[in-house]
């Protein structure tokens, strides 16, 4: 039960690290370019060291807590990817590209949010059993 927890918590860090990873490189592509940096690279940078910090907390298991703030995150970074695909848009007032590495990294933020479900689920049954046995 240990080992498959183990593989749990290494899965959801491998893939909040991937999605921040390529989120600082798109960032590092428009410096790369010459480009002006824009809110939304700003938004890459930040939103990526985050996911790239939030292995520590899913490997250290500093608890429920930092899987639902992850989680909550990881879900309004890809609500807000989501949103400014759509044409007239709030925050952009027009549709946004759909590129196969925005594709990609929605892939994997999805999976950092099935997997760290999945572990807060296991993490809060696991704590309860300990309250019962107590």
């Amino acid at each position: 039960m240990v080992k498959k927890f183990t593989i749990l918590l290494y899965s959801a860090a491998a893939t909040t690290l991937i999605a921040g990873s390529l989120h600082i490189n798109k960032f590092i592509d428009t410096i790369s370019s010459g480009e002006h940096i824009s809110n939304p690279d700003v938004l890459f940078l930040i939103g990526g060291i985050a996911q790239v910090f939030w292995v520590v907390p899913i490997i250290r298991q500093w608890g429920k807590i930092w899987y639902s703030i992850g989680i909550a995150g990881t879900a309004v970074f890809m609500l807000l990817w989501v949103i400014t695909r759509i044409p007239e848009n709030p925050i952009t007032g027009k549709a946004g590209p759909i590129s196969a590495e925005a594709i990609i990294i929605q892939v994997f933020q999805i999976a950092f949010i099935i997997l760290s479900g999945i572990i807060l689920v296991k993490s809060t049954k696991a704590e309860n059993t300990r309250i019962k046995a107590t």
